[in-house]
């Protein structure tokens, strides 16, 4: 943004008076820092609702690729993030209590759908649901609901890859499309970024971080927040 101002910048020196009608850019920056330094969860949804969060709908999007493993065996005691052996909360567990409990309060209807991806099953072309097939007819579950689904399903999923957000942003997508555009919020809870080979070129985009953008500027058409 810098190279870019300054170069607008001189073009406009050199073409002073040619294109007077031109409108002049803005002294000072349009936007402002939003503060994050909240002592407690009760600022944080205060200044939530002060700046216009209502209401939404929210969906959670669980990574389940391999890294997990080797990620926890730095940062989790030597376990997998996704472990649950122990009464003790992991990593996963921790981020779904933390912004359950903050827009829980935002959601309509306190259901919230949960999915899947990365695991052997999925990959990075798809999703899988938490709802099991004889529950079906749920759109998912409560806060507390989706802790204890979770608890039975990670024992039992095949972590694999590769990583791509790709597939959680267009079944967020979806979800929007069913509920008749009502605003939703994604949050995709991850242990590391998109893969990206050694042999991809500087400037180049691996086949995953490609789909991710697309899709990124796919859901952009739409009332969703990730």
């Amino acid at each position: 943004m810098g190279n870019s101002e300054s170069s607008s910048s001189s073009q406009r020196g050199r073409a002073s008076g040619a294109s007077s009608s031109r409108p002049p850019l803005l002294s000072k920056p349009s936007f402002r820092r939003i503060a994050d330094n909240y002592t407690h969860l009760g600022d944080l949804k205060q200044d939530l609702r002060r700046r216009g969060l209502e209401s939404c709908n929210l969906l959670l999007g669980v990574d389940f690729t391999k890294s997990n493993e080797w990620t926890g065996k730095h940062s989790f005691q030597g376990r997998c993030l996704h472990d649950v052996s122990s009464p003790q909360l992991n990593p996963y567990e921790d981020v779904i209590d933390i912004v359950g409990r903050t827009l829980r309060d935002f959601d309509d209807d306190n259901i919230i759908p949960c999915y899947g991806f990365g695991d052997a099953t999925t990959g990075d072309h798809s999703v899988f649901t938490f709802v099991p097939p004889s529950e079906r007819q749920l759109p998912g579950y409560s806060l507390e609901g989706i802790r204890a689904r979770y608890r039975d399903i990670a024992p039992n999923v095949v972590m694999a890859g590769p990583t791509s957000f790709a597939p959680i942003i267009r079944q967020a997508v979806e979800v929007v499309k069913e509920n008749h555009n009502a605003y939703h919020i994604l949050v995709v809870i991850a242990d590391g970024q998109v893969t990206r080979s050694v042999d991809v070129e500087p400037g180049q985009f691996s086949p995953q971080e490609r789909a991710t953008m697309d899709a990124l500027v796919f859901a952009s058409q739409y009332p969703l927040s990730i």
